[in-house]
Formats: C-alpha cells, sequence, structure tokens
C-alpha cells in the first residue's frame, strides 16, 4: 500500500518494509537522489524508532546487495561471540516467556545474553562501499522522528505486549516505554513514543562516525555496563569489523536465488528444503491444498531434523547442499505416512538496477537500555533458536549462525525479486513458502505473500486462518498435533518484498507484520 497523504510517481524505484515511517525514509533517500543503498541505509536507521521493539543500534543483521553490473554481495554484520566467557554463577541470565496469544516462546534475557553488536558498523560500512548521499542526510529522518515521536499502532502495540516482561525489565527500560497516558502502563495503540536519547545518539554517531559506537564514549557505556554481569568489553567492540562474503546460490527449477551464506544457517536451510521440494512436489501436489501443506511440512520436518544432525552451533558448512546427503532425505520423505521471534526486513530495488535486501535484528532485547544513550542492546546469546546445542556453550570470537536470510530471487521470466523476512525461526518456513508460491504456482507477488502459511515444529503444525474446512479437517486427521490461528499472525514471519521486471516495480508488504509498500 501507498503511504498515506503522499503521491509518488514510479520511475525511482520501490520500497517494502514494516512501518510507513520506515519506508519514507527511504523514499526521502530516494527522492534525495540516492540509490537503493542509501534508502535502505535510511530506512534501517528510521526503523530503530519506529519498530523498537524488532532492531537497534545494539543489534545486527545481514545485507544483500547487488550494485548494477556487479555481481550480488552479502555484508555480513550479525553479532560475533564475545572474547572472553564470564562464568554462568557470574553474569545476568534469566528466561522470559513472549506470550503470542495462541502459544508462548522462552527467550533469555540480562547483559550475559548480550553479543557484540554489528549494525553501527555494518552501515557504515554499507555507506562507505555503495551509497551517495552524505550520512547526514540519511539519518535526518530517524532524528527528527525520535524527538517528534512516533505513534503506535496496533500491530506494534501488540508486538510490546508479546515482549512486555523484557520492556518492564528495569527502571529505566519501563519508563522509556511507558505510556505517557498512563505511566504506569506500557504505551499501546494511539500513545506516541518518543526517544529524545536516542536521538541525541543518533545525532552524535552522525557527527563522529561509527567510532565513536567502538572505541568511543558508547563503547565506553557499553563495557561499564556489562562489567559486572555480562561479557563485553571495549576490547570486544574494537575488534568487531563487518564481512563481505559471497552469497549462496541455489537453483529451483528456472529460478536462482541468492541468499545468506555460512556461517549463517537461514541461507543454508531455505536451500536445503527448495531442494527436497523440487524433487517431490508434483503437479498433484499443487492442486490439492492438503497434500501441498503435506508436502511442505514434510519438507520442515527433515530441514529441521538436517540442521541438528549437520549443522553445529557456530559453523554450518556447504555440505548440507551435498547430492547424497540430499538424496537421503528425500528416500524419507517418499512413501512416508506421518503424524505429526524480534527482527525486521526492508527491500529496496531503484531504477539504476541496485537491489539491497536488509534483515537485522535486536533479538528481543536484553532487558537493560545502556547508560545515557537510549539504546537497549541485544540477547543473541539468549536465543535457544541460535543456540539449539544449548545456552553457554558458545564459543568465544565467533560470528554467531542466524536464520536471517535476505535474498534475491531472479526468475526464468527475467523479474529480480528482493525479499526477506522477520520472525525468528520462521524466517526460513515464510521464505521458502513465498519463493514455491511465486516459482511453483506462478502467483502475483501480493498473492505469494497473502497466502496463509504453516509452520511445523516441535511436532506441531501452526496453520493460519484461510484454508479451506476441507483442508482443515484432512490436515486433524493426518497430524496429532495441530494449532489453528484465528488470523494472519506475524508469528508466521514478515515478509516484505520489491520486484523490477520489463514493465516496471512492483511491492508488497506483509500485513503480518504491519508490511507498507511504495512505488517511488
Amino acid at each position: 500500500m501507498a503511504i498515506p497523504g503522499q503521491t509518488y510517481r514510479p520511475t525511482h524505484g520501490a520500497v517494502a518494509a514494516g512501518h510507513p515511517r520506515t519506508a519514507e525514509a527511504a523514499v526521502h533517500a530516494l527522492n534525495e537522489g540516492g540509490n537503493a543503498f542509501d534508502a535502505v541505509v535510511a530506512a534501517h536507521w528510521c526503523a530503530c524508532i519506529s519498530e523498537p521493539v524488532l532492531t537497534s543500534l545494539g543489534g545486527g543483521g545481514f545485507l544483500l546487495a547487488r550494485a548494477e553490473g556487479q555481481a550480488p554481495t552479502l555484508y555480513d554484520f550479525f553479532a560475533q561471540t564475545p572474547l572472553v566467557k564470564k562464568p554462568p554463577d557470574e553474569i545476568d541470565f534469566y528466561p522470559i516467556q513472549a506470550d503470542f496469544g495462541t502459544t508462548q516462546q522462552e527467550f533469555h534475557i540480562g547483559y550475559g545474553a548480550t553479543a557484540t553488536p554489528g549494525t553501527v558498523h555494518g552501515l557504515f560500512r554499507i555507506h562507505r562501499d555503495l551509497c551517495k548521499l552524505p550520512m547526514k542526510v540519511l539519518m535526518e529522518p530517524a532524528i527528527d522522528l525520535a524527538i517528534r515521536g512516533v505513534e503506535i499502532n496496533p500491530l506494534q502495540a501488540f508486538i510490546f505486549d508479546v515482549v512486555k516482561p523484557i520492556c518492564l525489565a528495569t527502571e529505566n527500560t519501563a519508563a522509556q516505554f511507558s505510556s505517557q497516558r498512563q505511566p504506569s502502563r506500557l504505551v499501546s495503540t494511539g500513545d506516541t513514543l518518543r526517544l529524545p536519547k536516542l536521538a541525541e545518539t543518533l545525532g552524535a554517531l552522525t557527527d563522529e562516525g561509527d567510532r565513536l559506537f567502538y572505541e568511543g564514549d558508547i563503547a565506553a557505556e557499553i563495557e561499564a555496563a556489562c562489567r559486572d554481569t555480562g561479557h563485553l568489553t571495549r576490547e570486544d567492540l574494537a575488534s568487531y569489523s563487518t564481512i563481505k562474503r559471497e552469497p549462496l546460490r541455489v537453483n529451483y527449477r528456472d529460478a536462482r536465488l541468492f541468499t545468506n551464506p555460512a556461517p549463517a544457517s537461514g541461507g543454508l536451510l531455505i536451500g536445503f528444503a527448495l531442494k527436497l521440494l523440487e524433487k517431490h512436489l508434483s503437479a498433484d501436489s499443487l492442486d490439492n491444498e492438503a497434500e501441498y501443506i503435506q508436502r511442505i511440512t514434510d519438507v520442515m520436518h527433515d530441514t529441521n531434523e538436517a540442521r541438528i544432525e549437520h549443522l553445529s552451533a557456530n559453523e554450518p558448512g556447504h555440505e548440507l547442499l551435498d547430492e547424497e546427503l540430499m538424496a537421503t532425505y528425500v528416500s524419507r520423505v517418499r512413501g512416508r505416512a506421518r503424524a505429526y521471534r524480534g527482527t525486521t526486513h526492508i527491500s529496496v530495488i531503484d531504477a539504476e538496477g541496485n537491489v539491497a535486501a536488509l534483515t537485522t535484528s535486536n533479538g528481543e532485547g536484553c532487558g537493560h537500555l545502556v547508560g545515557s544513550t537510549g539504546m537497549m542492546l541485544n540477547n543473541m546469546l539468549g536465543e535457544e533458536d541460535l543456540n539449539p546445542h544449548g545456552f553457554q556453550r558458545w564459543r568465544e570470537n565467533r560470528r554467531l549462525t542466524s536464520m536471517m536470510s535476505p535474498g534475491m530471487l531472479m526468475k526464468g521470466d527475467g523479474s529480480c525479486i528482493a525479499l526477506g523476512s522477520g520472525g525468528s525461526n520462521r524466517i526460513r518456513s515464510a521464505i521458502l513458502q513465498v519463493i514455491s508460491a511465486l516459482v511453483d504456482s506462478g502467483i502475483s507477488l501480493e498473492s505469494a505473500i497473502q497466502r496463509p502459511r504453516v509452520h511445523f515444529e516441535q511436532n506441531r503444525l501452526n496453520i493460519e486462518a484461510g484454508f479451506s474446512e476441507t483442508t482443515v479437517s484432512r490436515l486433524r486427521e493426518a497430524f496429532d498435533q495441530l494449532e489453528c490461528w484465528p488470523d494472519l499472525n506475524l508469528y508466521f514471519g514478515g515478509v516484505h518484498a520489491v520486484a523490477s521486471n520489463s514493465v516496471g516495480f512492483d511491492a508488497y508488504g506483509d500485513p503480518r507484520r504491519g508490511g507498507v509498500a511504495v512505488r517511488v
């Protein structure tokens, strides 16, 4: 959908993001003469204000970038494990329950859950390598929004409620995120959230650059906050670097996907799932909704197994796509009858052919604000999905693996699609289903993203509203544990995507996560 009250000529490109103010920042950069990379950097600074639970200066992420006329590149600025690990009994680390309404998910927070953040380093590196506009221009929308405030919409109010234990974990966080109308409660729909301390931090970064965060006063504040009960030190911050990687390439029928490579695991698992799906998804399955869901669920089940069996916690390898290993899992699927988390994404394509798919996360946040910065650090060391072999078993000074999978899909008809999703361990299932819909069913970007989704985990099949009664009845017979959700829900991810083809641009923002799409 377009941003209300504004009219754009679709000549500069297309933007899809998770909030109207996030998208407006991208549009601002494009209208100022910037490219897709200017737009995505400006949008992310703004997302730290408009989507404060989902992303932060204290988190990390990945950019899949294709500069016009060049091969795609992956910028990895995800969180890094600390250089030195403190004993478990010396750190601030404890569980909370995130309540999605229909289901709950456990996360661990506290300074002991914080890994070295990469977002600020990554965005400044991207700016130096790919952008055209001064950083001051790209920061302006975020600083202005932080000062004047963002109105909380129903989705953001729901997200705040999901992670309420984190937002109320300390006096400082409770004060920052409390309602001005009802100070004893968190912000809710219609409230205005102002973040003046974060505005000051962004302004200081504009003036002094990323060294302020990794070597200067902000680094000192992070070290002081973590000194007694966390792992991070100034050495962790000073040694951090953004890494450029060659993207993982996966062919799926007549399409090719470029996505996040190892050591991230999300791209590998999506590639693995696509290869399985390609080998045993028939035309008959496509025509039968219940059969299609069962095949998708088979693939999700085996992808989960392959992750545990063949990927280590921090060093997954490309061997997951080995043909012999693939054959083992394909044979498991055939002839078998089986009873059976915060992140945001921004996609931009411009008229020059530049493509930017940016996925970032703060986990759910550690529950503490750092000094005078107004910033909450991540809790990446407290996310079960990033630590599948158990907490406190991570190796020092390693890039954490991640489910985040920003990607670029090149279809056989010549169209180019930038896409990605938030949603913790639902990221890969959301992207898998959208790619399948685009390639196997050939439907539009909007229809592929709107189509109801499923997610299979821990022997439970979760299904969104929108499937036929006949399909739901058949699935109840086939699965011992079935959870029917009453509506579309952010639990199932949020795929924000843009596309370019011979006739122009297309864009669609996932309504599950406040999606906004603009052709500029």
